[in-house]
């Protein structure tokens, strides 16, 4: 069965062909960086508007990369949430002007579900259950996942995302979007131990998440200090920073162990191709005898291969979704 997927859920246009939900074809991905980076952020309006003029030439190409025709297709799938409600209706629209033109289904798919799942587009050792950590500019959510389609929530963020707090440090600091890439880079020629930042909902008694205390602890920090300071101390900085955050998830995440007896864990999203995530998380599981595991960092990020794979999933049950479908922003899973 081959599925043409389509994500645009915000700032990335992506198209991609699956075959069986398991060997991707091709994938074509069109990013926003050069927009946003004035702003420091996604400003929703120009995120759409660019979907607009880019979603046809992207899957075009990504059919052409393919080397398949349109008749080939046996079906279309496309993120209808959660996400930016201009943007996710720009894939959203062209998956069904697709599908209702061929005579072939069209499924829409949820975000959080696709990134939970992306690993088996390559890592076919996974097996259920386990814990799915997603941790991105939006999301910051931890699940027990029993099998595909049997999701249950255990913790999430009370208030920022983690790349969402990457982001805005970075946009604090003067260093650019998206600022988790760019803290990433930076925090290689820091030390991590430089300055002390809070570590957030350390209980566990429960497994949310909290990053704004983080964040304005930052911000407190550089209007206590001179600029030059700053500057010259803005690796050791970050590096603190990013170690905060890690720290943050790899509490939750060891807390998650011990209650669920789950030792098989999942990590994915954008900040899932974090270098020190993957670095710290690969020293906890030599050490506490985890089953950790990764996408490869191009199936971290919104991608339309994990979109495809789950419309292949739920079309194979005989489910598919009616042209009356409407993107959902906070769409839950």
């Amino acid at each position: 069965m081959l599925i043409l997927g389509i994500e645009s859920s915000c700032d990335d246009c992506a198209a991609a062909l699956v075959r069986d939900g398991e060997t991707i074809l091709s994938q074509a991905i069109h990013s926003q960086f050069d927009i946003h980076e004035p702003f420091g952020g996604v400003v929703p309006e120009l995120a759409s508007r660019n979907h607009l003029e880019k979603i046809v030439p992207v899957v075009e190409t990504a059919m052409g990369d393919a080397d398949v025709g349109w008749s080939d297709l046996d079906g279309v799938a496309a993120t209808y949430g959660p996400g930016l409600v201009g943007s996710l209706l720009v894939g959203l629209s062209a998956a069904k002007a697709i599908a209702f033109s061929l005579g072939i289904p069209f499924q829409g798919v949820n975000h959080l579900e696709g990134h939970l799942t992306a690993i088996f587009l390559e890592d076919r050792t996974v097996s259920f259950p386990f814990l799915g950590l997603i941790v991105s500019g939006g999301h910051t959510s931890l699940y027990r996942v029993e099998g595909f389609g049997s999701y249950q929530l255990l913790g999430q963020t009370r208030d920022d995302a983690a790349g969402e707090a990457f982001d805005k440090v970075a946009k604090l600091l003067g260093l650019g979007y998206p600022g988790g890439i760019v803290i990433d880079r930076l925090s290689r020629q820091g030390d991590p131990q430089a300055f002390s930042f809070p570590r957030a909902m350390t209980s566990p008694k429960t497994l949310d998440f909290s990053f704004s205390g983080l964040k304005t602890s930052v911000r407190y920090f550089v209007q206590k200090h001179e600029p030059a300071f700053i500057q010259a101390h803005m690796a050791d900085l970050v590096a603190s920073f990013q170690e905060a955050v890690v720290d943050s998830l790899i509490i939750k995440l060891t807390q998650a162990v011990t209650s669920s007896q789950l030792r098989r864990i999942v990590v994915s999203g954008g900040v899932a191709a974090n270098s020190r995530l993957r670095s710290r998380l690969g020293e906890v599981a030599e050490t506490e005898g985890l089953d950790v595991h990764f996408p490869s960092p191009q199936l971290c990020t919104d991608n339309a291969a994990m979109v495809a794979a789950v419309g292949y999933r739920h079309l194979c049950m005989g489910i598919s979704s009616p042209l009356s479908l409407n993107a959902v922003a906070n769409l839950l899973l």
